[in-house]
């Protein structure tokens, strides 16, 4: 169970993957947004199945 600074930084983490796809919806649409949510996408499954021994890249 994550602590209250560790829950914090999970919630801003997720304010700010919305503000990008709402940007890319202001920007580009509904296709330049599927864009950003595969490429967070793509971030998001690289950091859940890492080895817990390497250090982010």
């Amino acid at each position: 169970m994550p602590n209250e600074k560790e829950f914090n930084g999970i919630l801003f983490d997720q304010l700010a993957l919305l503000e990008r796809v709402l940007d890319a919806l202001d920007d580009g649409g509904e296709e330049r947004a599927r864009k950003v949510i595969e490429t967070e996408k793509g971030y998001i499954l690289r950091k859940l199945y890492q080895d817990p021994g390497q250090p982010e890249q």
